[in-house]
């Protein structure tokens, strides 16, 4: 097996043994980017000199012995909406095509504490706005098992860094699915935690009370490792909450007996792509075969989620994305008669056709006039569906659902149809208004060779139990086991 194709799990063990050092697995990491990269395009930019030095310090470190931390000489990719300390930060857009963070988010604080290696920044939806990588200013990011799909969005670069192997893990930003939907279509593994167990601070705001950091890696067992590094309260966040954090490798156990799985009705409905209802069937019997059960459960506001979610998006990002005028830093424009005109001509200039449209949908939800009718009506929304799911999970332990209607579509296809891009989020969304957690997991292909991928929602703060299931599923299936052929 070649070194960038290893796991988080395998490689500590072949680092602290003496088999390999951090520095021959970064390296080998970076042929596999020069060699594939040039047709994925999973990165922004790529941080070489500092992961080697990283990597060499991790090395001495593990010579010296004593306590080894759990990402000591490991190499991960970062989406490029996380503040690095001194690295470009640009969010996939031209206004912040020239920032460098004068600070680490929290999440890169504490995985520099455990001795992570940074390999660089990867490709996004600009500002996370998007469903397949396309409206990033620095090009769109291809799917490794086909390079003619898109790899989901708005992490498409994580996930397909992951898939092509150009990384060993990494982490995403999930708003709406932003996680879950491209470690589905590119067959890896993505968790969006419950929001609050996993700080913000550092993270580029989009919508702010629906916006968690999660780990993207190539299996189970990498996502329980990294969760234990990330999580915890951040006094920099009044948003992060002061909850126990448990070992989460603990919680992997390869038993679902006596778990009780609810199936939401309107999850399965008309005009879902046949293939992805069976996989997420196929893989729903195989849990009952080693010993959970399930019943079919009602979720009734599904239907209003969309709606409810761009509105409430829309009008954080409008609130958010205020703060971007050329003044204080990034992108200004040179062609300006006074102040009011540099404004404006530098968010037209500086804003991709996308972010725009939610700028000019959250203003005007937020207008005088509308906020009641929208805005606030949306909230009252939220709650109920918020409602759906606590009442669901009083008989449920967990709730399996497709991860999005279809498998990975071809590139350009939905650009031109703003609502049906939106529609690819329509498994995803309620689970960030609800603020739970989920996991995303491999759990069949298309005809077509393409991954698709399942979800697994939990209760607040019940990573574990979805953590455990999830494992329980990969220890007895192959899907996270299979690699693309990249055609170069």
């Amino acid at each position: 097996m070649n070194l960038y194709e290893l796991t988080i799990h395998q490689l500590q063990k072949m680092l602290r043994s003496g088999e390999v050092t951090s520095v021959d697995v970064t390296k080998a990491i970076y042929e596999r980017i020069n060699d594939v990269d040039k047709e994925i395009h999973a990165y922004i930019s790529l941080t070489r000199e500092m992961a080697l030095e990283q990597a060499e310090d991790a090395d001495r470190k593990i010579k010296e012995g004593g306590d080894i931390p759990p990402l000591l000489g490991i190499p991960l990719a970062i989406k490029d909406v996380l503040c690095i300390e001194g690295v470009k930060t640009t969010c996939g857009s031209k206004i912040l095509s020239n920032f460098i963070p004068p600070y680490d988010a929290t999440v890169i604080k504490r995985l520099k504490a455990n001795g992570a290696i940074f390999l660089g920044k990867t490709n996004m939806d600009e500002f996370a706005m998007g469903s397949s990588t396309e409206t990033s200013y620095f090009g769109i990011t291809r799917n490794p098992w086909s390079l003619q799909h898109i790899p989901g969005g708005s992490s498409g670069g994580s996930a397909a860094a992951l898939a092509a192997d150009e990384c060993i893990g990494a982490l995403g930003s999930d708003t709406g699915g932003s996680i879950r939907q491209p470690a589905g279509c590119c067959g890896v593994v993505g968790m969006k935690p419950t929001y609050g167990r996993v700080s913000r601070f550092g993270l580029v705001a989009f919508a702010s009370s629906l916006d968690q950091i999660g780990p993207m890696t190539k299996d189970v067992t990498d996502t329980a490792i990294l969760m234990n590094v990330i999580s915890g309260r951040d006094l920099l966040d009044s948003t992060s909450l002061d909850v126990r954090v448990p070992d989460f490798t603990a919680a992997l156990r390869d038993d679902v007996k006596g778990l009780r799985i609810g199936i939401p009705r309107e999850y399965f409905v008309e005009g879902m792509d046949p293939e992805v209802e069976d996989s997420v069937s196929d893989a729903i019997r195989l849990l009952e075969r080693l010993g959970a059960s399930s019943r079919e459960i009602s979720l009734p506001h599904t239907d209003y989620a969309i709606s409810t979610y761009y509105l409430l998006a829309s009008a954080e990002a409008s609130s958010n994305l205020a703060r971007y005028d050329g003044v204080k830093y990034g992108y200004r424009t040179d062609d300006s008669n006074d102040i009011m005109h540099m404004y404006k001509k530098t968010r037209e200039n500086g804003f991709g056709a996308e972010v725009k449209r939610r700028i000019m949908l959250g203003t005007y939800a937020l207008s005088s006039g509308y906020y009641d009718a929208y805005y606030l009506k949306a909230q009252k929304v939220r709650t109920l569906i918020k409602d759906d799911f606590d009442k669901a999970f009083k008989g449920c332990d967990v709730l399996i659902v497709p991860n999005a209607p279809t498998p990975p579509f071809k590139i350009g296809e939905k650009m031109n149809n703003p609502l049906q891009m939106y529609l690819s989020d329509i498994f995803t969304i309620s689970v960030n208004l609800s603020g739970i957690p989920a996991i995303s997991i491999p759990c069949g292909f298309s005809k077509e060779g393409l991954p698709i991928g399942m979800q697994i929602m939990g209760r607040h703060f019940d990573e574990e139990t979805i953590l455990r299931i999830a494992y329980t599923f990969e220890q007895n299936t192959d899907y996270h086991l299979q690699k693309p052929k990249i055609k170069l």
